[in-house]
């Protein structure tokens, strides 16, 4: 099947199908009749699994290392705990990290609320971020 038809059947643009195959994650024959990709069933499943993957969080790199063991016949299931509990405490970390930029913004939100506006002088762009502290 082409690109168009494997795109239509995932719920996914042709652009993604050509993305995962560039990237090496499908492996698509040329048809000989056209020079078109022609995805085999195969392909579909695995951009099934691929798309699966990436709404966990697992990277592209990590997606390569599940297939590579699969594709030796080996159980990549003890890999992808590791790697889960990876991405998640990377996520964890970035949601602590938002959390604090929420409260900084927070708080300059309200200490520039009465604040004057002033032009740019040749020491100051902007004096609201230049004299910006969370202690304001």
């Amino acid at each position: 099947m082409q690109v168009q038809k494997v795109a239509q059947d995932l719920g996914v643009s042709p652009d993604t199908v050509r993305y995962y195959t560039r990237a090496g994650l499908l492996e698509p024959n040329r048809n000989p009749a056209n020079g078109y990709k022609d995805f085999s069933e195969e392909d579909r499943h695995r951009l099934r699994f691929i798309l699966s993957a990436r709404h966990l969080g697992f990277s592209v790199a990590d997606i390569v290392q599940i297939l590579e063991h699969a594709d030796k016949g080996e159980s990549p299931c003890q890999l992808v705990r590791q790697l889960i509990e990876d991405r998640l405490d990377e996520v964890n970390k970035r949601f602590e990290d938002m959390a604090r930029l929420k409260g900084r913004m927070e708080t300059a939100v309200e200490a520039w609320r009465t604040e004057p506006d002033h032009a740019p002088t040749g020491d100051m762009i902007c004096y609201l971020i230049e004299n910006f502290s969370e202690d304001t």
